[in-house]
């Protein structure tokens, strides 16, 4: 789906007459918001604008390759200037100027060598804001900013939104939009940004279509996803013919892996668990496995794509990691069968797309049991779900075979679909398969279907 051209039009045109532009990403960044942000500094730049390109967290060492990485901050700029202008046109000339504070207020001195001033001759003005323009990439909706939102909440209430994204859970926020859920990427949105203007096309240089590339390489996974278009496969071909570094990109995306990282992967992959009735497969990292392995919680990016999600006879596949500021993120993949954007959504607030997408929890005493309630609810969400589907399924076989009764059995079919509490062992630990499993087989044997 092509943006509109009177999108394209107006988002040039307030780039365009902003002074003064602030970018980012959402927090805990992956490569195409990073990607994203620096393809827009770089054109913005390229235009003459005075930018700022702000990165929520700290990003990952493995995208140091990428241009302009070094312009990345973590702070935002907010100084209130007030200016006091003097009129001397009358021929006064000032010989000293001082300021002292008293009860909270502040006097500024002013001590003429020539002349007598007014309070006419004085005025006081507000200086220029610190930004005119915000430009959001890769971010379906304001609080994903993290702190950088709740901090400066004034800030974004204040001054105009550009809001260009790719994500269909996108809360639509902002002044200005692009948004294009069947674009494969936020960079490729991008691009299509770039090219609606004959002088904006022409700044593309290798750089900026390396970092383009590089959004398009990670957020398809090297085009494995099924996010992954004919026009995907277009854009890179053209990326690649302005310039862009595919194998750079390929070095230090996929084939540069820090020995923490490797060995975060490997706990990962010991604690697997799988749960065939629901059929979701899941791992969890903990901060106490970060610690002893001395990796850091954006090295578990990558995990669930290139591991977990290989596993067959499953339809959810989810990486739970416990974030060092607190709260956990959930990043979840799917087979066909499953919407996991809409089962985050209606789960968790969650979002993202049909077959990736992620929600995060803030507040739990323990990281172990808050990976089994999650789970926990996550089965109760695709048991209504499929209760949901069958029902409807049941209507329409209903209508066309004149009513036939088989609501009996389907009532019982359901029933053994339903979803037992979960619950802890006497001990105290937590196996989670067993602690999900267990309570089904006490039902089966008070209704004489267990030996």
């Amino acid at each position: 789906m092509a943006l509109h051209p009177d999108d394209l039009s107006a988002a040039r045109t307030a780039i365009q007459q902003a002074e003064r532009i602030l970018i980012m990403p959402h927090a805990n960044v992956d490569p195409d918001g990073i990607s994203s942000a620096l393809s827009c500094y770089s054109i913005f730049k390229a235009l003459g604008k005075d930018c700022t390109v702000i990165c929520p967290d700290s990003p990952p060492e493995s995208l140091k390759f990428m241009p302009n990485y070094g312009e990345l901050t973590q702070t935002i700029s907010e100084s209130q200037n007030f200016i006091i202008t003097l009129d001397c046109s009358s021929g006064v000339e000032v010989d000293k100027l001082r300021y002292d504070i008293e009860d909270q207020k502040v006097n500024i001195i002013v001590i003429p060598k020539k002349g007598k001033l007014k309070k006419s001759d004085v005025q006081i003005l507000e200086g220029m804001p610190s930004y005119d323009l915000i430009v959001i990439v890769d971010t379906a909706e304001l609080p994903l900013l993290g702190s950088l939102y709740k901090d400066h909440i004034d800030l974004f209430s204040d001054v105009p939104i550009l809001n260009i994204d790719h994500h269909i859970s996108n809360t639509q926020f902002g002044q200005l939009k692009l948004i294009d859920p069947t674009a494969a990427s936020a960079t490729q949105v991008l691009y299509q940004l770039f090219l609606s203007d004959e002088t904006w096309k022409r700044l593309l240089t290798p750089d900026i279509a390396t970092l383009l590339l590089t959004g398009l390489i990670t957020d398809t996974r090297s085009f494995q996803n099924p996010n992954t278009t004919p026009r995907s496969l277009e854009i890179a071909a053209e990326l690649l013919d302005l310039g862009a570094r595919q194998q750079e990109i390929i070095q230090h995306v996929y084939k540069t892996k820090p020995l923490s990282t490797l060995k975060i992967w490997g706990r990962a992959l010991n604690r697997i668990q799988i749960d065939p009735d629901s059929r979701i497969v899941w791992s969890a990292i903990s901060t106490e496995d970060m610690r002893e392995m001395g990796a850091v919680s954006k090295e578990t990016t990558g995990i669930l794509d290139e591991l977990i999600s290989t596993i067959p006879n499953a339809d959810v596949y989810i990486l739970f990691t416990e974030l060092e500021d607190g709260g956990l993120k959930a990043s979840l993949r799917s087979s066909p069968a499953i919407d996991v954007s809409r089962l985050a959504a209606k789960t968790f607030s969650g979002g993202g797309h049909a077959r990736a997408a992620g929600f995060s929890v803030k507040k739990f005493s323990n990281f172990s049991l808050a990976v089994v309630e999650c789970i926990q609810k996550l089965k109760e969400t695709i048991v209504q779900d499929r209760k949901e589907d069958e029902g409807g399924m049941r209507g329409q076989m209903s209508a066309v075979s004149g009513g036939q009764k088989t609501e009996g059995r389907n009532q019982k079919a359901e029933e053994k679909k339903e979803s037992p509490p979960v619950v802890l062992s006497k001990e105290g630990s937590i196996d989670i398969v067993d602690a999900l499993r267990k309570p089904s087989e006490e039902k089966k044997k008070k209704n004489g279907n267990g030996k």
